[in-house]
This record gives structure tokens, sequence and C-alpha cells, in this order.
């Protein structure tokens, strides 16, 4: 019998006991990969808000609960417009309706007319409506295609009936399956008048951004720019607290997880104590029993962890249909997260296994042998 056949018979002729350790292995990946998918899908569904907008950076209302939360006066946008090495500044206003059971959090864009072109805005069908009008919208052609609706179909919003006369254009899917109503009329029906939820910013050629954003961060310690996704934590707490969560999660799980395994192989080392000793009286080195502990463990963390890849897929499903984020979260099985999962549960087993492995290899042929 081969060095992997002994392993996979030791691991498998317990098979109760295989079972229930690689099922707590595996509820630690679904817990792992769960997290990471959705951390970064939204992670990206706020990359994708910002990117909306044809801008160097954003600027938000500091530690807000989340993004859409953020509420900054136009007495203060101006005063950032003056900022020097600002070129442009765009204040828009955001928020988000229910249309229906597929569409709970509809996207909702307030903007001057005149800012459309300087916000990365082109009108695909029809024409942009103009600053004071109090029905008419510019429809994403992606919401439009989802709705059914063309130029001149109503669309209605909180109750109130809009035309669409015109469809745009972005460049980014998020913004591209919302509507663009004009800012005065979207902050009269928000009831926020002079407010913008995010300034879209541009430097002046040959302006470093970076330094442009430090004047910001000085001179309004209220708001907080932003330019990278890793610089989201600044303005979206709720972010900073699933990212924590994420990273707190996963330290949980490896050491739930290690602690199952190390029990398992603990007791495993017990039974086989006489095994060992006859191994070792055959001319195992120590390394070599250690080594098959470990491989033994190993072994068990990855039927774990596909087992938990699995349920992970079936979990985040049920994430995605949830009624408040339908709409909101797109999962993303990226690369980094399978292979963050997949050392998940090879640090569970390696810790896991590391003391009964130590434990197999300096035990005494004399002494193993004579183990009832």
């Amino acid at each position: 019998m081969s060095f992997v056949e002994l392993v996979l018979h030791n691991v498998t002729v317990k098979p109760l006991r295989l079972a229930l350790t690689a099922l707590a292995v595996a509820i630690g990946m679904v817990t792992v990969v769960s997290l990471g998918v959705v951390t970064n899908s939204l992670k990206n569904t706020d990359l994708a808000l910002l990117r909306t907008g044809r801008a160097d950076f954003t600027v938000a209302q500091k530690s807000v609960a989340d993004l859409l939360s953020s509420s900054i006066d136009a007495a203060t946008a101006a005063r950032v417009a003056r900022t020097p090495g600002v070129a442009d500044l765009t204040g828009v206003l955001i928020g988000t309706t229910r249309l229906d059971a597929s569409n709970p959090q509809f996207l909702e864009i307030g903007i001057q007319p005149s800012q459309l072109d300087a916000f990365g805005v082109t009108v695909v069908a029809g024409y942009a409506f103009s600053a004071s009008a109090t029905h008419e919208v510019l429809l994403g052609y992606i919401a439009a295609q989802d709705l059914g609706l063309l130029v001149g179909g109503t669309l209605h919003l909180d109750h109130t009936a809009y035309r669409v006369v015109g469809l745009y254009s972005t460049g980014q899917s998020l913004g591209d399956a919302g509507v663009m109503l004009p800012l005065t009329t979207f902050q009269t029906a928000q009831r926020q008048p002079s407010q913008y939820t995010l300034l879209f910013v541009r430097v002046t050629e040959g302006s470093p951004v970076q330094t442009v954003q430090d004047r910001i961060d000085s001179a309004f310690p209220q708001l907080a720019t932003i330019r990278t996704i890793e610089q989201f934590g600044r303005a979206d707490r709720s972010l900073s607290l699933i990212l924590a969560a994420n990273r707190g999660a996963t330290i949980l799980a490896v050491v739930i997880g290690a602690v199952v395994v190390m029990s398992a192989m603990s007791l495993t080392f017990v039974e086989r104590t006489r095994e060992f000793g006859l191994l070792s009286a055959l001319g195992w080195t120590r390394r070599r029993v250690g080594t098959m502990i470990l491989a033994e463990a190993v072994t068990i963390g990855l039927v774990g962890a596909a087992g938990g890849l699995e349920l992970a897929v079936l979990a985040v499903f049920a994430i995605q249909h949830l009624p408040v984020l339908i709409g909101v979260l797109h999962p993303q099985y990226t690369f980094p997260v399978f292979l963050r999962a997949v050392l998940t549960a090879l640090a569970m087993a390696l810790l896991g296994g590391l003391v009964p492995a130590l434990r197999a290899a300096v035990a005494e042929p004399l002494e193993a042998l004579r183990h009832e």
C-alpha cells in the first residue's frame, strides 16, 4: 500500500468521524466564502456608483451609515469647488425607491442638465430634460430594457408620474439601471433642498489628484474624499463593519475548525498509538509518521472545503434573493475568494493536525507497542 493509499484508508476507516469533522470545516467555509462574496460584491457596487460620474475622485460626508446617507449642502459644495486645483465639480442627489418586487432599490439620481456631459452621461435616444421640468426624466437604457419603456413612456416614482423624455448611458451598469431627474425637482421630492449626496470632482490638468484630495480633506474635516475602494471606509461605516466582520469571521473559522480537527486527530492518536509504534519499529522515521498525520488532517480539510464551497454558493444565492438586497447584491465568485477559502481550510487542517502529528512523531516505539 502506497503512502497516499494509506492516508486515504486511515481517513475513511471512520466515516462518521470524517463526516462530522469535515462538516465543521465546511461550516467555516460557508462563512468565509459567503462573507467574502457578499463583501466583494458590495464593494464593487459602491465602486460602480462612484464611477458613474466621470471624475478624478468623489467627495462624501464622513462616517455616515452608508454612502447614500451622505448629505452635503450647496454652500459647502461651492466652497469645495473653489479649492485650488479643482477644475469642475458636479453635485448629485442620490436616492432609491421601490418600483416593484423585482426593483426594490431602484436608483434615482438628481442632476442639473447642464452637468450631464461632465458627469459622463450620453443621451442615446430622445433629449435631456430641462432644469425646471417637474415631470420629465431620463431613463437608463438598461432600466428601459428591464421595464419595457421607450421614449415617451410613463414611469411612476413614489406615486408620481414622469414622462420619459430620453434614454441615457454612462458606461456603468449600475448607473444605467436607474433614472435621472432634474436636480431641483428631485431635491423637492426628497425634501432635501440645496442638498447633495455626492460631489464628483475633476482636477485641473497637471494638478496632482492626491494633493487636491489632501487640500479638501484638510479644509473640510466633515467630508471625505474617495478615489479608491480602500478609501471607502472613510465615508461608509457599514462597508467598514462588513470588511471587519469578514476578517473576524475568517479568524474565528480557522480557530474553531482547528480545534475540531485537533480533537478528531487527537482521538485518532489515542486509538492508533500501537500502530504508530509498529510503524516506527518497521523503520518509519518520526518525520514520516508526523507527515502522515498532517496529510490525513489536510485531506479532511479539503473534503470539508469541497462541501463548504457548494454550500456557500447556495447560501449566497439565498442572501442574494433577500428582499432588501434584490438589485443591490451581484455576487461575483472571484478566484481570490476561493483561494482564501482553500487557504483557510488548509490553515484549519494544519493547525489542528500539528499537535497530534508531533505527539505521534515523538512516541517511543516500545511504549507505543505496550499501549492498550
